[in-house]
């Protein structure tokens, strides 16, 4: 993985492999033309289609040892990672070449919102200044003054969480951001439909009419259909701070969008050499490059979440809620960039042809450039195409 945090188009080939990949087991999806979508694994940096032994990235994840599964199993060679990486662009594509794809494909996709306090903080902001950029500033030092930082420290459900929220509703201070971020239930929404996530190598959508809005770098966690947590990847759950902070009403608005979902490149099993105390001590690295010259740098660490992973996958899966194909969950960002990068006091908002990278070491690099949605690639390949396609290739 390159050491160097900088947010570059095209995407470095090297930065997509975790820095430890030799001992990583990952897996993604490939568009193979003349065949179809096809599942991979990466052996010495080559991507080798097992898609004859685990047709779906959900039937793989069904395993009772996922990792175990596809080290077992050999299929022919695509191509190498640099390879297809480099023909993932839109403008670098051939006839003939492959490209990555999301990592995923039958899962529900949901996402965990205000589980970190700074992101909470920010969510409270967006409300009270009713989506309006310009007052960010001025309600973010209200809002800091009033809290103060017991509300930082709190967990979620706890007696002195309700203690808290008993202080903020005597000063007029309640919001349903406080809410899901202090009380015992967690916000756990629909991020998109299966199929409609984009991977590494491509251009994002924010909706054309939103004029404040900013990356949110996220680990997602993939789950099977069993509640069981079976590997990690990458995301980017790209917020529109406009549309959200007028209304919650419109999070859909402001979170579902064509190509607003970017997850990859790969997602790495749990296996012997990484699982899910690796997710909770994960740094996850945001960078990024304007053609302005604007670089804005971040991180995020998962120590600093509010509620355990394992939680909040109890709280979207269980006797109350099933998913038969799993799912991926975001787990949160505590990362809400305030720096000023127009108008003074207006923060932060993207532009057109922003280069986004989100790292982290051991799940490597997942690089994406911005467009407003109606000009990203439309999404018309769905799950009716895929089942077609592994029908006639006989693999169901």
């Amino acid at each position: 993985m390159t050491t160097a945090a900088v947010a570059v188009w095209p995407p470095d080939p090297d930065d997509a492999l975790p820095a430890d990949a030799a001992d990583a087991t990952l897996v993604g999806r490939v568009l193979v033309p003349g065949v179809g979508p096809s599942v991979v694994t990466v052996r010495d940096g080559a991507l080798v289609d097992v898609t004859a032994a685990f047709p779906t990235v959900r039937d793989l994840a069904e395993h009772d040892d996922p990792a175990a599964a596809v080290r077992a199993v050999d299929g022919p060679v695509v191509g190498s990672v640099a390879d297809v990486l480099g023909g993932t662009p839109p403008e670098a594509r051939t006839e003939g070449g492959a490209r990555l794809l999301s990592p995923i494909d039958l899962q529900a996709v949901k996402a965990a919102g205000v589980t970190f306090a700074v992101s909470m903080l920010e969510r409270v902001i967006e409300e009270r200044a009713r989506g309006n950029a310009s007052e960010a500033e001025r309600v973010r030092q209200q809002v800091v003054e009033l809290l103060g930082t017991d509300v930082m420290s709190a967990r979620p459900g706890s007696p002195e969480a309700e203690k808290v929220k008993e202080v903020l509703v005597a000063e007029g201070m309640w919001s349903q951001y406080l809410e899901v971020g202090l009380g015992p239930d967690a916000e756990i929404f629909t991020k998109t439909s299966p199929m409609a996530s984009v991977g590494t190598g491509v251009e994002i959508g924010v909706h054309p009419r939103s004029s404040w809005n900013n990356p949110e770098p996220e680990v997602v966690l993939l789950v099977s259909s069993r509640a069981r947590v079976v590997g990690a990847t990458l995301g980017n759950d790209v917020n529109l701070r406009d549309f959200e902070g007028r209304s919650a009403l419109l999070l859909t608005k402001a979170k579902d969008n064509n190509a607003s979902t970017a997850i990859g490149p790969f997602v790495r099993l749990f296996d012997d050499g990484f699982g899910m105390d690796d997710v909770r001590s994960a740094e996850v690295a945001l960078d990024v490059t304007g053609e302005d010259a604007f670089v804005l740098a971040g991180s995020s660490s998962m120590t600093l979440i509010s509620r355990d992973p394992e939680d909040l996958v109890g709280q979207l899966m269980g006797a109350h809620h099933q998913y038969p194909d799993g799912a991926v969950l975001f787990l949160g960002t505590m990362f809400a960039p305030v720096e000023d990068r127009d108008t003074p006091g207006d923060g932060f908002t993207h532009h057109d042809g922003d280069v986004v990278r989100i790292s982290a070491p051991r799940l490597g690099a997942l690089v994406n450039r911005v467009r407003t949605s109606d000009r990203c690639e439309p999404w018309t390949y769905g799950t009716a195409d895929l089942f077609r396609s592994l029908a006639s290739r006989g693999l169901l």
